[in-house]
């Protein structure tokens, strides 16, 4: 299997192997963690970036919230980088903690379980947290690290909803404050073929900018009947299908594409409308998995965002074109990203193995930031600016009308879960 193809399936299949955002419990079952060692998950050929074992100075010691499918995966990328040491763990489920805390050394005494494992790892007197579970939990768990003096590692999407968002601003600032890292892990912009490809868009090499247009295909997860409690839906990416836990699925998966939207344009949209449904056989929750909307900016550009998370066997998609007056361009998470025509023009090349080399970047630059003392904690205002993109598109297509960021900003509304019965 080609690396494009290996990727993709990591993505879009989510009974196979390492998929997105997964929760304390994730895709790997605790029987099956011995199979999945973190020692040994990477081969040559699918890691396309050094760890940087050179600049190591000292070992951070770092815990981990969430040792699901990437949970446990990206846990091995931050071993075998050589500047981290596993202290403590915490996974919702008991068993998960303990089989992936024993494949990561740590000690029994600091494998933590339940909603409030995440504090015993704070508490645990860990220096860094990685917090890779349920995007509703992100600025709950994230805010507490930092009040503790703790450095952040956060996965995407920061949040769900607006107030979400906001937290987790709030928070990347008081880190800033109190001079600590605050670091969201986002890949596209990582790739040396997608930087050179902004970079000449940003120059003007497209002319004026007319139109863009994300799109985010993959092939949704599955959806089973609910339970008495919610504990059912916090494992194998089934909390993706529920728009309070994952953000629905344009905020989950397309929001990649649609960061590598507002990394180029820098700026969020002033407004959005389109429409959205449920397509997928016997749906149990509500997120919606079609999805059309439009983004307009401040300066009249036309932003056009595609979502389709089912599973009908066409090639999944993450990329974002852009239009101008005298040149097109695409920036991509696999497949050849370009600039075609214009004063600029760049042939481009191919984005290959980026899960994999995206993570380890970013995990280097984690700990460098955290050992050189750099707290502008940069990731975090376009990370929070793409939620909130997602959000209005979100409310926009569910509502079938037209809504502006100020509406949303000011309807300032809260996802809530019900969280009963749920061990503590």
């Amino acid at each position: 299997m080609n690396s494009k193809a290996y990727w993709q399936r990591r993505f879009m299949n989510a009974g196979a192997g390492v998929s997105r955002r997964r929760f304390l419990g994730g895709t790997l079952a605790a029987t099956a963690a011995s199979a999945f060692s973190p020692l040994n998950i990477l081969s040559a050929d699918t890691l396309s970036a050094p760890a940087s074992l050179s600049g190591v100075k000292r070992k951070i010691k770092l815990g981990i919230v969430g040792l699901g499918g990437r949970g446990s995966w990206i846990a091995g990328l931050f071993q075998q980088h050589g500047g981290y040491e596993f202290h403590a763990v915490a996974d919702y489920f008991q068993t998960v903690a303990d089989s992936k805390g024993e494949l990561l050394g740590v000690d029994q005494a600091r494998r933590f379980s339940g909603l409030s494992g995440y504090q015993k790892v704070i508490e645990s007197g860990v220096e860094a947290m990685v917090i890779i579970d349920v995007p509703y939990f992100f600025p709950e768990q994230s805010r507490a690290a930092v009040d503790a003096g703790l450095h952040v590692y956060l996965a995407k999407p920061v949040a769900v909803d607006v107030p979400g968002a906001l937290a987790i601003r709030a928070g990347a600032n008081l880190a800033t404050q109190k001079q600590r890292v605050f670091f969201v892990d986002y890949q596209i912009p990582t790739d040396p073929v997608n930087q050179e490809v902004a970079q000449r868009i940003q120059e003007g090499g497209l002319g004026k900018l007319t139109q863009v247009q994300t799109m985010g295909f993959s092939a949704g997860h599955d959806d089973p009947p609910k339970t008495a409690t919610i504990e059912s839906r916090l494992q194998h990416l089934i909390w993706d299908n529920d728009i309070a836990l994952g953000g629905d699925f344009i905020g989950n998966f397309d929001i990649h594409a649609i960061d590598a939207a507002l990394w180029v344009i820098g700026q969020k949209p002033v407004s959005a409308m389109g429409a959205s449904r449920i397509c997928r056989p016997d749906p149990h929750g509500d997120s919606h998995d079609v999805c059309s909307v439009i983004y307009e900016y401040t300066d009249g550009l036309v932003h056009n965002h595609f979502g389709h998370a089912l599973r009908d066997n066409s090639d999944g998609t993450l990329a974002a074109n852009f239009h101008g007056a005298e040149a097109n361009a695409q920036i991509t998470y696999w497949g050849k990203a370009f600039v075609r025509g214009g004063p600029k023009h760049y042939g481009g090349g191919k984005v290959e193995n980026l899960y994999t080399a995206g993570a380890v970047r970013n995990i280097a630059t984690f700990y460098q930031n955290v050992t050189a003392g750099r707290f502008e904690n940069q990731t975090v205002p376009r990370a929070v600016d793409g939620v909130l993109t997602c959000v209005l598109g979100r409310e926009a297509a569910a509502r079938h009308a037209k809504m502006t960021m100020t509406e949303l900003l000011t309807q300032n509304k809260k996802l809530e879960v019900d969280l009963t019965g749920l061990k503590a």
